[in-house]
């Protein structure tokens, strides 16, 4: 019954159905009668026709199906249809991390593939995220809520949407729609990781966002002057040097679809954020550590460009590089990636009265551990200092080229040692 409702009344499809069968049927006579020795033109001309009737009339057949699937976006099918077979043949890519930093650098990977995992930290405990978390015993959406709106594809109202966050005084103040959202998403499903899929349809994003872990997890500091601060929030805001950070409970697992990823990736990026509070929660998850150690993709730390205050004051890339390496292992790393382009002085004058400055890129230094260091001018300055998300995901392509040719060569000179020896 299903195939007879292309036929209904109102679906403004059966006029092009029947005409396109017309141009068939002249199609079919024009071919006999251009077999013919005396109506070969007349043939060729009643084909010609039909042909055009055919394409006319699949044409009118498309576009009264698009219009009702992507209302006003019409006129875009072919860049829709061409950027999604495109991107899907784009190379497989995950991002670590979490806050404004991880977002701002899938805004530019989303224009070179579609197979993207963003594997989220859930260890915020401050703002909106923080009291939803407390409050309905949920991990922390406000992260992973960036992600999604960074990766949709919807259209711009719909992010915005989500991003919205209420200022009235009352039970809703400081939350955001799109926290709010996953929560009841959450309660509907009965379970979280469903509901950030389902949200993930709604929004239409160009990959997939996964929580890093499921278990609810707080964050523990221990300070060179010997004092401990728990929580994200107090981390971030302490004034004493960090010198080890840990994950409370100890032993969390990674979620399945976070492994998974990592185990098929063709490249890994950590970062850019908060080196103790955003990228070092994933990587104290000792099983994601272990299948990064393992993993054989490039595995590249995309540095900050800017010291954050509190956190990381002093700190250059190497130190950064070293803190991810004293907290893990030396191999959970392969590139390193460090901005050496310059910044306006009156962008690092009001950057410098909050006390953050650039992070030094002693690449020499990183390149005696044993990384292979890319040193660029990645840095897009506008009222705040962000990497340049195209310049960033450009050099990740040619990262991953660089590494798929060096694992053909390496195949075809195991090939040729085997054939020599046999």
């Amino acid at each position: 019954m299903g195939l007879f409702k292309w036929l209904y009344p109102g679906m403004r499809l059966k006029r092009w159905i029947f005409l396109c069968s017309f141009g068939v049927i002249l199609c079919s006579m024009g071919f006999v009668l251009a077999i013919t020795e005396t109506q070969k033109t007349s043939g060729s001309l009643i084909v010609l026709l039909g042909v055009g009737v055919v394409t006319v009339s699949i044409r009118k057949i498309i576009k009264s199906v698009v219009t009702v699937l992507l209302p006003q976006r019409e006129n875009e099918l072919v860049n829709i249809m061409y950027q999604k077979r495109y991107l899907e043949r784009g190379p497989r890519i995950v991002a670590i991390g979490g806050g404004s930093g991880l977002a701002v650098l899938l805004h530019g990977l989303k224009e070179v593939t579609s197979n993207i995992t963003a594997v989220v930290t859930v260890a915020d405990d401050g703002g909106s995220s923080g009291r939803l978390r407390s409050q309905f015993n949920i991990p922390p959406p406000g992260d992973i809520r960036n992600c999604l709106v960074a990766l949709a594809d919807a259209e711009p109202l719909m992010s915005d949407l989500f991003q919205f966050r209420f200022k009235e005084s009352g039970e809703f103040e400081g939350h955001s729609f799109g926290n709010l959202f996953i929560l009841a998403m959450s309660k509907v499903t009965g379970d979280f990781e469903k509901a950030i899929k389902e949200s993930s349809k709604i929004l239409a994003i160009r990959g997939r966002v996964v929580p890093s872990t499921l278990k609810r997890v707080t964050l523990l500091a221990h300070h060179r002057d010997g004092t401990q601060t728990e929580g994200e929030t107090n981390i971030s805001q302490a004034i004493s040097r960090i010198e080890r950070i840990y994950l409370k409970p100890e032993g969390c697992a990674a979620t399945d679809d976070a492994l998974e990823a990592i185990q098929n990736a063709d490249a890994v990026i950590i970062g850019p954020g908060s080196l103790y509070t955003s990228i070092l929660p994933n990587l104290l998850i000792e099983d994601l550590s272990t299948a990064l150690a393992n993993s054989r993709a490039p595995k590249i730390y995309l540095c900050n460009v800017m010291t954050q205050p509190h956190e990381t004051d002093g700190l250059t890339a190497f130190d950064h590089v070293n803190a991810i390496v004293e907290h893990t292992r030396p191999d959970v790393l392969s590139h390193v990636i460090v901005n050496t382009g310059e910044i306006p002085q009156n962008i690092l004058k009001k950057y410098a009265r909050l006390q953050a400055h650039p992070v030094t890129a002693d690449a020499a230094k990183l390149k005696n551990l044993g990384y292979t260091v890319i040193d660029a001018n990645i840095v897009h300055c506008a009222d705040t200092v962000r990497h340049n998300s195209r310049r960033v995901s450009k050099i990740i392509m040619d990262i991953i080229s660089a590494s798929k040719k060096k694992s053909l060569d390496e195949r075809k000179r195991k090939r040729a040692v085997y054939a020599k020896s046999r």
